[in-house]
């Protein structure tokens, strides 16, 4: 290392994982990346994602300057107008609409960027608006939400296990840390089960491939339960002492047969049997769920409900290599009351989502954002995020944002979104600013802790999402709200109450450390529900009116659907959107050349037959086509794809955005938080004009 080269240890943003980064710099600037050996995440490795982090940064693309729309596109302009712009419309919104006619969205949700939620949160609050979006009234959210109705907590799959249930999970492409544990524990023994409508590349080390119909997981999981029931392979010391309702669930689940659940599903009897059977008798299995496979389904809630009960019922709760309460790391609330404005929109609809037992969660129902501009929401604040092409039903947004008297939106490079903007603010990088890399007990049950120390200097006039609302608040009478005077004082106020202060994360252990110890075991007190056990019946889903034990509903729109007779001549294939992909993150990454060249495209996937059906060979350009749009992508025929599936990524901008397929009206939603269906949808393809 030359002796004008400094290193710094910190954690990647590029995804939710975080995984541990050694960054060197020389004269200011980055020379260097690589994985950070002593992080117990991803020891070392990093994806191509992380390995393209200098890149990213210093792309000619990147946006340098505060830019303002005029007639003719956006032009630069400084900052002190750019503020003093948007805070005199900030004021005359509130003064002539009220606070809540202002809504924010946040796509770096908490678990990959906690300052910029926590200071957006203070300002939203600061402003009297209770409008705050983000990708949580999508994706992941519900899944907490259902565990902490049945745990009373949010227990967590760790990275070690004898027996991974991929349920709609692919780590190969999306979950980087598990795939390289899953690697190393099938060399002592663990074993696979892979549930997917394709074959993925673990399935071939797999003890059973489960080939799924696109959004009949609830089904499934029901008939699980019927057989380690009926078998008697559950836990009874562990229900018996632990879980309140295995009474009433034994009756329930009766209807639920294999035979049952085969003709929903797709899978043989015999083999949901056979998995039942492996996972009850197997100490130390676990479910590891896709990010949001469950949630974004027509029975999503439910469906949730059921993975945690499958898993409660075989004891597989608080022991090694099941699901695991990690230890919560303390951080200061550095949130406000809000001032005025009510519920979020769309709370009163899916009461579960915001409110459970008194605690709040300050989340609106974003899937309702389009049909509520401009007659309620006025303006609108995006930060780090894309909504228009990662959100349902693109045109929807696309012209909900147009009728925006305001939007301003805080970003690295021009999007769809930045497109329909009025300003643009550019922001800073991960590696620019100070923060904290704290996710790691809520995504894989590491009660671990990093500081991201400023490492390089902001790339042009690149501005921290805490000097935004400080410039802001200056201008609006609310000079008090932010009284950090820079990051680095903002990181050390939110350690305050942390076992590991400030002080030791920055000079004794700057590569992170352990702020607490896991402990395996079970006690009085554990579970914070109103019986103070495991609630297999829940009797916050009965007040709300739906089932208290899980329950399966069909998808309106499949060949068992509802919709069937209304859509199935011209839409005969079953469409699931959001396939995972490891080379970038929803819309991120796909400016990156070295990135490009081995995903330059975005792809239908489909088996031979069904491409056969449709005269569509490998690699031709072709429509997928909904009753909501269509997007365009490159045919990729694999035999490992379900026949009659087609399925699609997400994260792709312009006419290849999965999103102008989806739905995200009142009458496709889930119906207990509001989720749109994504999982299963109704499509057929059609072959790009100019290749007939």
């Amino acid at each position: 290392m030359r002796a004008n080269t400094k290193k710094f240890y910190s954690g990647c943003v590029l995804c939710y994982h975080s995984c541990g980064i050694e960054v060197e710099v020389a004269d200011g600037k980055l020379t260097s990346v690589k994985g950070q050996s002593s992080h117990p995440l991803n020891k070392g490795y990093l994806c191509p994602k992380g390995r393209a982090t200098i890149d990213h940064i210093y792309h000619p693309s990147r946006l340098r300057h505060p830019l303002k729309k005029d007639g003719t596109g956006f032009k630069p302009i400084s900052w002190d107008q750019a503020l003093d712009e948007i805070a005199a419309k900030l004021m005359d919104i509130k003064e002539k609409y009220g606070p809540e006619a202002l809504g924010f969205f946040c796509g770096s949700v908490g678990v990959e960027n906690f300052e910029m939620v926590a200071l957006t949160h203070r300002f939203r609050a600061a402003y009297g608006s209770p409008n705050y979006f983000s990708v949580e009234s999508i994706c992941y959210r519900m899944r907490i939400r259902c565990r902490q109705i049945t745990f009373g907590k949010y227990p967590v799959e760790e990275l070690d296990s004898n027996l991974y249930i991929l349920w709609g999970h692919n780590p190969n492409e999306s979950d980087f840390p598990l795939r390289l544990a899953i690697t190393k524990n099938l060399r002592r023994g663990a074993k696979i089960v892979v549930i997917d409508p394709k074959r993925i590349k673990l399935a071939d080390k797999a003890e059973m491939y489960l080939k799924i119909r696109p959004g009949t997981d609830g089904a499934l999981a029901l008939a699980l339960m019927h057989v380690i029931i009926n078998e008697k392979l559950y836990d009874k010391a562990f229900i018996d002492r632990w879980t309140l309702g295995f009474d009433q669930l034994v009756p329930h689940v009766q209807p639920y047969t294999p035979e049952w659940a085969e003709k929903i599903t797709w899978i043989p009897a015999d083999d949901i049997r056979k998995l039942a059977r492996l996972f009850a008798t197997t100490k130390g299995a676990a479910i590891y769920q896709g990010t949001c496979t469950q949630d974004q389904q027509a029975n999503g809630t439910q469906t949730n409900r059921a993975i945690a009960i499958l898993q409660t019922i075989v004891g597989g709760i608080n022991v090694p290599g099941g699901w695991v309460l990690s230890p919560r790391l303390a951080l200061k609330n550095i949130f406000l009351p809000t001032n005025g404005g009510g519920h979020p929109l769309g709370t009163d609809k899916y009461p579960l989502f915001y409110e459970l037992r008194g605690r709040t969660s300050p989340y609106g129902i974003v899937s309702m954002v389009p049909e509520n501009i401009p007659d309620k929401l006025k303006g609108f604040m995006v930060l780090g995020g894309n909504p228009v092409v990662t959100m349902p039903d693109a045109n929807a947004f696309k012209a909900a944002f147009k009728r925006l008297p305001l939007l301003v939106v805080y970003e690295q490079f021009m999007t769809d979104t930045t497109a329909l903007a009025d300003y643009i603010l550019p922001a800073t990088s991960y590696l620019e600013g100070w923060s904290i890399a704290y996710n790691y007990n809520v995504c894989h049950c590491l009660p671990y802790l990093m500081i991201r120390e400023q490492a390089i200097e902001p790339v042009g006039e690149s501005r921290s999402v805490l000097d935004l609302y400080k410039g802001l608040c200056e201008r609006m009478n609310m000079r008090d709200v932010f009284y950090w005077p820079s990051e680095k004082e903002l990181v050390k106020d939110l350690l305050q109450p942390c076992e590991l202060d400030f002080d030791h994360l920055h000079q004794k252990q700057p590569q992170g450390d352990y702020y607490q110890e896991k402990v395996y075991e079970t006690e009085d007190g554990m579970w914070r529900t109103p019986s103070g056990k495991i609630e297999i019946y829940s009797q916050d889903l009965a007040d709300v009116g739906f089932d208290p034990l899980p329950t399966y509903t069909e998808p309106q729109k499949s060949p068992q659907g509802k919709r069937w007779e209304e859509l199935g001549e011209k839409y005969p294939l079953i469409l699931s959107t959001g396939q995972r992909d490891l080379f970038y993150t929803a819309s991120q990454m796909h400016h990156i050349d070295g990135l490009r060249k081995y995903r330059p495209a975005p792809v239908a996937e489909m088996s031979p037959a069904t491409a056969a059906d449709y005269h569509i060979r490998e690699g031709q350009p072709v429509y997928v086509e909904t009753d909501r749009g269509q997007a365009r992508m490159n045919a990729r025929v694999d035999d490992r794809v379900a026949d009659g599936v087609i399925l699609v990524p997400h994260g792709w901008q312009g006419e290849g955005n999965c999103n102008l397929l989806t739905d995200c009206r009142a009458e496709s939603r889930e119906p207990i938080m509001g989720y749109p269906t994504w999982k299963s949808q109704l499509c057929t393809l059609k072959p790009v004009e100019e290749d007939r």
